[in-house]
């Protein structure tokens, strides 16, 4: 009889693993808090509207690709490639900047902004590349059994960057480029780590590198959470049981070894061994009681930021707004210094829309459109309360009507908000922080919880606050981590 393999949380981490894992013949389960998979890659579907609840696209395909071959499947959703990737729009200026990866496109929006755009891009991107391609399978592609083998894994860096770890993101752009409109666009892409361009470590640079060169950004097919559902049938043709409603409060277990988990029911979970794809540090916390752990000691960490996030579905068609439009306030600067602690920046906020039904009809009645809004904010340590919720919406919702020449509070037939409260309560994030721990360089690597538990061996972790961190591919490379880590285990 083949091993057993208990997964706690159904999120893409989780969701991963216990197919690789069932890949290789091993009996797994799954125990889902939630009423479905996707952890935060999920799905509302409310009024005759489908919306995505988080990630909105993808980068680094080919991780996904891999993760097919690795599992012998087909990639079981499609993906088309969005080029431009997104669109900016700043506060104050009609005027739509369109992010094409044609450099020479892209640079004729800059001329009289700033000159020699193209020629300055690609010298920045040269840079970037060379970071990634001399960092990302020493730092992001594997495993590490101690600080010493990360240090040591460390040293083969080339030497030529550690001027770029003393630097922040947006001082690493600036030596680059001299306008406001250039540096901030160029920038943004610090914000999909969860942090700002002002606290983000100029090695994420590389970041730029994939957006506009190495591979690029993908919508699917349908909506994110095809993803999540071409996963769980995989999972369903291989007999892998999802127990939902489940939620792990307790466990049990003798010297090294856990032999159960335990869920609010009090029914206990036993296996051979055990991945936690719920957050690592809080897991840790929570349910082990690690004093390392603890919610003060949490509190300490250098986590991402909150996220507002707001469902509407409208009436009527919006030609005016693209697919992926980012807006920026004429308080920029101040607003992403600021965000984390100081709540009256909310009024004039930097935010995202994602006008799914753009490109995916069936996400909306037809006429219609489908729209999902994310503002970062301050976390549950900084703004506990969100009883004027309602009114922050409103003023993004005018700030957003004012800009496309819209009035869509009228044309609103749906409406759903999510605050850090909400996504605290649901997904167990510590004080509601959007994508788990930060990548600040103390959180990063060797240096990151880690996917190995410090006590039971027969114990993993999987998701954003592990290695190698936040994003969808980084959930697909800490899936394969974290499998390489229990088959260890199971064949010792």
């Amino acid at each position: 009889m083949s091993k057993k393999v208990i997964i706690a949380g159904a999120g893409l981490g989780g969701i991963a693993t216990a197919l690789r894992l069932s890949s290789q013949g091993y009996q797994v389960q799954i125990l889902e808090k939630n009423h479905q998979a996707g952890g935060r890659l999920n799905q509302i579907k409310k009024d005759g509207f489908t919306f995505d609840t988080g990630p909105s696209f993808f980068s680094m395909s080919y991780e996904f690709t891999a993760f097919a071959k690795d599992c012998k499947i087909d990639l079981p959703f499609d993906y088309v490639e969005l080029d431009p990737l997104y669109t900016v729009n700043f506060g104050g200026s009609p005027k739509t900047y369109y992010l094409y990866k044609d450099l020479k496109k892209l640079a004729a929006q800059f001329e009289g902004i700033e000159p020699d755009f193209e020629g300055k891009m690609r010298k920045y991107l040269h840079k970037c590349s060379r970071i990634f391609h001399d960092t990302v399978d020493v730092v992001i592609k594997q495993n590490f059994d101690s600080l010493f083998e990360y240090a040591k894994a460390l040293t083969s860096v080339n030497m030529a960057h550690i001027p770029v770890l003393f630097r922040k993101f947006d001082q690493q752009v600036n030596r680059y480029f001299q306008s406001n409109e250039a540096r901030q666009i160029v920038s943004l892409v610090a914000f999909f780590l969860g942090r700002t361009p002002f606290d983000t470590s100029a090695i994420y640079t590389l970041l730029s590198y994939t957006e506009f060169q190495h591979d690029g950004y993908y919508n699917v097919k349908g909506g994110m959470y095809k993803i999540v559902e071409g996963i769980v049938k995989e999972l369903e043709r291989r007999a892998v049981d999802i127990v939902y409603n489940t939620e792990i409060v307790d466990y049990k277990a003798r010297g090294n070894q856990l032999l159960a988990l335990v869920d609010q029911h009090n029914n206990e979970w036993e296996a051979d061994a055990f991945v936690i794809n719920a957050d690592a540090a809080v897991f840790r916390g929570k349910i082990f009681n690690r004093e390392a752990y603890s919610i003060e000691k949490l509190d300490k960490k250098e986590w991402t930021m909150g996220y507002l996030t707001i469902y509407l579905g409208i009436e009527g068609k919006l030609p005016q707004a693209n697919h992926h439009n980012y807006f920026i306030g004429n308080n920029f600067s101040d607003y992403a210094t600021d965000v984390y602690k100081n709540p009256d920046r909310l009024q004039k906020p930097y935010y995202y829309v994602n006008v799914l039904s753009k490109h995916n009809a069936e996400c909306a009645p037809e006429g219609c459109e489908s729209l999902f809004i994310v503002c970062p904010v301050p976390d549950l340590r900084y703004k506990p309360n969100w009883d004027d919720k309602d009114e922050i919406v409103n003023s993004i919702v005018q700030d957003f009507s004012e800009r496309i020449g819209v009035n869509i509070a009228d044309k609103i037939v749906s409406r759903t908000i999510y605050t850090p409260e909400d996504w605290q309560s649901q997904f167990n994030l510590h004080r509601g922080s959007g994508l788990g721990l930060s990548h600040n360089l103390w959180q990063i690597g060797g240096l990151r919880p880690k996917n190995y538990d410090e006590i039971y061996q027969n114990t993993f972790y999987t998701g954003a606050s592990t290695i190698p961190g936040a994003g969808l591919p980084m959930a697909i490379i800490s899936s394969k981590l974290a499998t390489e880590r229990v088959l260890n285990y199971l064949t010792s």
